[in-house]
């Protein structure tokens, strides 16, 4: 048995009585909010180091590797072969009459090791976010709400205390923020690093007070929209490291859409929606009760909400530069690649 002290690192702390009538997991243990749930985030952050780190090594990085290289063996021989113009790659020959195993040059070695190492990067987010995504939409849908008619995530505010799949969920949603702030501040920076910090800091803030202050169903709406998009992007990227183009640019053109929808159609229903709350939600400061919206409060999130919009309105900017090149027949690129990466593109030139 682990020491008490330890069990609020492993386990969702202050377990309560459920509602009398509850509106969603009528089957689900209860619980309230407090500090020590601080103590299941920091687990949540160490375990996903560790299991981005494990498959990154013996997942993703294994098998990067093992397909450029076998593509780029497949594909010397046939590029030998049309260099000669006789369709001879004129090679030593084995005991099999075949042409001897391509040797990789330095300089292909050094561009698929940054393939591999980017194309390992991305694969965390896609397991994460796949999985995040698909808790966020059981959630969601077992709430009495709407996504097209969000103002109900208001409706019987405070929405306290919360079920243990919803605890579950807000807590592991801020570890993998918080995450993110410390795995961006870790990697080779990227041109709009500073954009991703701001966003990541105003969603972690977002998160936290949403949390104490029993607006958990907005924000549970507001996290299930932006993880859709948050797997398709770093998947469309692992296609094209692996140098699959066709599948990488039908990804964007599907990993676009969705952003659209959900982050400027969907997320503006929700800002509507929480502009709206001021004439819904009683607007007093009663702890006793759980009610916790003051003027100051309400335009706090509003201002973060529309701040985010803005952010994701830059970035949707860029992404139309790349749907561009992908019309033009020049291929998805992202136009916020690793400054390192444009550093060592010129060194191989």
């Amino acid at each position: 048995m682990a020491p008490r002290q330890l069990v609020p690192f492993f386990t969702l702390s202050y377990p309560t009585a459920p509602p009398v009538h509850p509106d969603s997991f009528p089957n689900s243990n209860y619980y309230a909010a407090g500090l020590l749930d601080g103590c299941y985030i920091i687990t949540a952050i160490a375990v996903m180091a560790i299991l981005r780190d494990l498959t990154r090594l013996y997942v993703w990085e294994p098998f990067a590797r093992w397909k450029l290289t076998r593509d780029l063996r497949n594909s010397k021989p046939n590029k030998l072969a049309h260099a000669n113009g006789n369709g001879k790659t004129n090679g030593a020959v084995n005991g099999n009459g075949h042409a001897a195993a391509y040797s990789i040059t330095p300089a292909e070695k050094r561009k698929m090791n940054r393939s591999v190492m980017r194309f390992a990067e991305q694969g965390w987010s896609v397991i994460y976010y796949t999985f995040s995504w698909g808790l966020g939409v059981y959630i969601n849908r077992n709430f009495p709400t709407a996504v097209l008619n969000p103002i109900n995530v208001w409706t019987g505010y405070p929405h306290t205390p919360l079920a243990g799949p919803v605890k579950f969920y807000y807590l592991l949603q801020t570890a993998c923020y918080i995450h993110q702030m410390l795995v961006l501040n870790a990697e080779a920076r990227r041109k709009d690093h500073w954009q991703m910090m701001a966003h990541h800091v105003i969603t972690v803030t977002l998160e936290i007070a949403s949390y104490f202050y029993n607006y958990t169903r907005v924000g549970c709406l507001v996290l299930v929209l932006m993880d859709l998009c948050d797997g398709l992007l770093p998947l469309a990227k692992m296609l094209r490291y692996l140098g699959m183009t066709t599948l990488c640019d039908l990804a964007f053109v599907v990993f676009m859409t969705s952003w659209f929808f959900t982050r400027h159609v969907l997320f503006m229903l929700v800002i509507k929606a929480t502009w709206e709350a001021w004439y819904v939600i009683p607007r007093v400061w009663d702890p006793s009760r759980g009610h916790f919206l003051t003027t100051e409060i309400y335009y706090a999130f509003l201002c973060m909400l529309v701040t985010l919009q803005v952010i994701q309105l830059v970035w949707f900017t860029q992404i139309c530069r790349v749907a561009y090149r992908v019309v033009s027949g020049k291929g998805a690129e992202d136009t916020r690649s690793d400054d390192e990466d444009d550093d060592d593109h010129k060194k191989d030139d």
